[in-house]
């Protein structure tokens, strides 16, 4: 059972000490899963708590003047670490008062203070205090006096290529899926509550189930073939999705995910989905009028249905 605590004060969260893994941990791919996986060994090994620590927003993002793409939602990184047999997750609260706080502080309250940490992992290029003035020598040298030891994951490579979330960036941004998953460990899916929309769609033969990205920038925008899970399942049943702010009509502010799933029938509200993107399709893009957008819809259905191993002329029926 995966324990979560948001605060920087507080009592001591591993009375019997901690293994601590540190990171903002976006998108959870192959090289946290192997990060997460050598402290819950090590943990076992010492007979302390696995723990993380990963911080919301994230640091890039506070930083940033522009939205920044999530690989995932704080929902699909909560899941992730309590899959991954963390006992214990500090979500600090990533803001003005934290990115004030020295690295020596940060040491002593929060790995020393409120976790107990026997052991402390991180990546190699970690960076953590005011100004980013911490680093791995840093901890090493407090280690040695507060009692913790310190490791340092190396890189994961995949096919000499290293893991990173940057990279994974790039390579959905591009439509690669295919060569996005194998980074990840598992395709890449937006999941959400399907929510009420303006019934557009159903009007021009394509019903869709909308899902809010809640102001979370992603790293894929457009036209895509897809495969849906709905609740629990897994994501299997084929259709094409649009992901973007619909500029041929009723532009929306912030980005919308609508599916429409093919020979579905059936109510979606409030129903929880997984989208998982298989193929980009094309860029989104703005029609002189209804009639050329729901010709260029049936395109992109049959185009789909193709991708996904269907007939293609089953979206004319």
């Amino acid at each position: 059972m995966t324990t979560l605590s948001r605060d920087l004060m507080g009592p001591c969260l591993a009375p019997a000490g901690s293994v601590v893994a540190i990171g903002a941990f976006d998108g959870l791919h192959r090289g946290h899963q192997a990060l997460l996986a050598e402290v819950r060994i090590r943990a076992q090994a010492l007979e302390a708590t696995p723990a993380v620590i990963s911080f919301e927003p994230l640091p890039r993002a506070f930083f940033s003047r522009e939205p920044v793409p999530r690989l995932s939602s704080l929902r699909e990184k909560l899941a992730g670490f309590a899959a991954a047999g963390m006992a214990r997750v500090l979500l600090l609260r990533f803001n003005a008062a934290l990115t004030s706080l020295s690295a020596e502080d940060f040491v002593r309250r929060v790995l020393v203070e409120r976790l107990a940490a026997r052991e402390v992992w991180v990546g190699e290029d970690f960076r953590f205090g005011h100004k980013r003035a911490g680093d791995v020598a840093l901890l090493e040298r407090m280690g040695v006096e507060l009692g913790f030891g310190v490791r340092v994951m190396p890189p994961v490579l995949l096919e000499g290529t290293r893991v990173s979330a940057t990279r994974v960036r790039a390579l959905l941004a591009a439509g690669e899926f295919t060569g996005a998953a194998p980074l990840l460990g598992r395709p890449f899916v937006i999941d959400g509550r399907v929510e009420r929309g303006n019934q557009l769609g159903r009007t021009l033969g394509f019903p869709t189930a909308n899902i809010h990205l809640r102001g979370r920038a992603s790293p894929v925008q457009g036209i895509f073939a897809v495969r849906v899970g709905l609740g629990d399942a897994p994501c299997s049943w084929p259709g094409v999705a649009s992901l973007g702010l619909r500029p041929t009509v009723n532009q929306v502010a912030q980005p919308l995910l609508e599916v429409h799933l093919f020979d579905f029938e059936g109510d979606l509200y409030g129903r929880r989905m997984a989208v998982e993107f298989v193929a980009k399709l094309r860029d989104e893009q703005k029609f002189d009028d209804l009639t050329a957008l729901t010709s260029q819809m049936h395109a992109d259905a049959r185009l789909a249905r193709e991708l996904l191993g269907m007939n293609p002329r089953l979206a004319e029926a």
